[in-house]
């Protein structure tokens, strides 16, 4: 659990921030970005769940997506592993039930025949946002793995066409974005 005594530190007067291994980044740095954009996300994400209250299971699936993004946040924050060895990292479960919630919401839908507009209600019009929020998001942590080696995997491995698993989930949020404001 985290516990945050005190939000000003001033320790980021001279143009760095803190990972939660206590390694010191310029706040501009690829991994720092990566995650302050997954935290946008979260945060329009919680803007589209004031609008989508009426739909407990809708609620339910971004309450979900919401803490699965925060995983993968804890897992940038993190260069290796934390204080005390302790790390967040994205399971196999997360990855499945995302696309479990993937496949359930395309079997209700009809295929799309044009690209949808931007709209039609504030629920919509938010997940739209939450959904381009999410896919900057996809593309700075994928450039983030590419600069550094910190996955397990290679980055050449990683463009043949595989992903950190960190990754995944941001990937399928944003598929799932795009079907949930339809």
């Amino acid at each position: 659990m985290v516990v945050l005594n005190r939000i000003y530190a001033r320790t980021g007067d001279d143009g760095t921030t803190s990972l939660g291994s206590g390694d010191r980044r310029k706040k501009y740095d690829l991994r720092v970005s990566a995650y302050g954009t997954l935290d946008e996300v979260n945060a329009v994400i919680g803007l589209a769940r004031l609008h989508t209250g009426a739909d407990r299971a809708l609620d339910a699936v971004l309450a979900r997506i919401q803490n699965d993004l925060f995983d993968v946040e804890a897992d940038l924050c993190l260069s290796e592993k934390g204080p005390g060895g302790a790390r967040m990292t994205v399971t196999d479960t997360q990855v499945g039930w995302l696309e479990g919630e993937i496949d359930r919401l395309n079997a209700a839908l009809a295929p799309l025949r044009s690209f949808v507009l931007p709209g039609g209600s504030a629920a919509a019009a938010y997940l739209h946002l939450a959904r381009t929020v999410c896919r900057r998001a996809e593309r700075q942590v994928r450039l983030s793995y590419e600069a550094e080696e910190r996955s397990d995997r290679s980055c050449a491995e990683a463009e043949e066409g595989g992903a950190p698993q960190e990754l995944l989930p941001v990937e399928l949020a944003r598929d799932e974005l795009q079907l949930s404001q339809r």
